[in-house]
């Protein structure tokens, strides 16, 4: 039996790349400023020179992925200080100047973070661009990865919206924009970032999943609409007493999933395993299932993850099951990369 694999988004930026990769800094991802540096340091690369790095950095992440196997990599964020606030610097009404101190993910850590001023609108179109770039260095399929409205709510402050369903109604709008033009440009994995609906389940219930249909409005055939939920990352490698997400929350938002326009949703499992019977929430959507952690630097054995990926088909059909890391892989550097990645895939093309 041969699963598909995939990754999530974030790989290990090569050190050329003219951006601080949030996840390298000295101890550990920068939590308490994200954003510093990024202007003054492409502000200091001529547009061309800055692209073609960008260029050499995602054929290399691209080619490291293939050579381990994965069957649908992503660009590994190359372009992106982080995941969440590259695709904010293009939308009206995000101020990246006037920096407020926030607590997020459930009081998991505290940022100075950029500032909704105004209401929130799309600008010309990005990340068709990314793809197009992304895809032209390899065959198989290149995934983009968009942040979720709740998820960008949670990690701006906001000094304009007195609600926050009307906020995310307009950054789903916002992200619908893009979904489509990605579509129109011909990517057919197209995955929104939503970890914070396992930090607050009862808003993800209240009108998460509303908006989150927004993003996908309009969707054509032949598009994977996919979502990752993670339940968030550790402020470094090998430390067991981050504040994870309630290890309940699958269990509270699973049928909610099951009856949205989400087609394969991606769920942690590596660094905290869940009940498996969670699976059997699933009739029609595809999971894929995070058999590798990404803040953990032991190196699981094929055999580990083999053995829990058969464990995982004892709830779920073959066909609606794919295997992939918890979530990005920068954290982890490159070599604890690249092992983990190939020992994932070893497992799951040959269960």
């Amino acid at each position: 039996m041969r699963l598909t694999t995939t990754t999530i988004g974030a790989f290990p930026k090569p050190d050329y790349v003219p951006i601080t990769d949030w996840f390298q800094g000295a101890e550990g991802p920068d939590t308490v400023s994200p954003t510093a540096g990024y202007s003054v340091q492409m502000a200091g690369v001529k547009a061309d020179e800055a692209e073609a790095l960008f260029l050499r950095a995602a054929q290399e992440v691209i080619a490291d992925q293939v050579a381990a196997g994965v069957d649908i990599p992503t660009d590994g964020e190359v372009r992106r200080e982080n995941y969440i606030h590259y695709h904010c610097r293009h939308l009206n009404g995000i101020d990246f100047e006037t920096l407020t101190e926030k607590e997020l993910r459930g009081g998991a850590y505290s940022a100075s973070l950029p500032t909704i001023t105004g209401p929130i609108g799309a600008r010309e179109n990005f990340l068709p661009h990314d793809w197009k770039a992304a895809q032209s260095f390899t065959d198989r399929p290149v995934k983009v990865t968009l942040p979720g409205p709740m998820t960008i709510t949670d990690t701006v402050a906001n000094s304009y919206y007195d609600d926050d369903a009307k906020l995310g109604a307009d950054l789903a709008a916002a992200i619908n924009k893009e979904f489509l033009a990605l579509a129109a440009a011909g990517c057919t994995h197209i995955q929104i970032d939503e970890p914070v609906f396992a930090r607050k389940p009862e808003q993800a219930l209240a009108y998460g999943f509303e908006n989150l249909d927004r993003c996908f409005h309009g969707a054509p055939e032949g598009v994977i609409r996919t979502v990752h939920m993670c339940c968030g990352y550790p402020d470094k490698l090998d430390n067991p007493n981050y504040a994870k997400a309630d290890r309940n929350a699958y269990l509270r938002i699973a049928d909610a999933i099951e009856d949205s326009s989400i087609q394969v949703v991606s769920l942690e499992d590596a660094h905290r395993h869940n009940d498996l019977s969670l699976l059997e929430h699933f009739k029609n959507t595809s999971v894929i299932f995070g058999a590798v952690a990404v803040a953990k630097s032991r190196v699981e054995s094929i055999d580990e993850i083999r053995d829990r990926l058969r464990a995982a088909l004892e709830h779920i059909d073959a066909d609606r099951l794919l295997a992939a890391p918890d979530c990005g892989l920068g954290l982890l550097g490159r070599d604890l990369a690249m092992a983990k990645l190939k020992n994932l895939c070893a497992a799951a093309h040959d269960l």
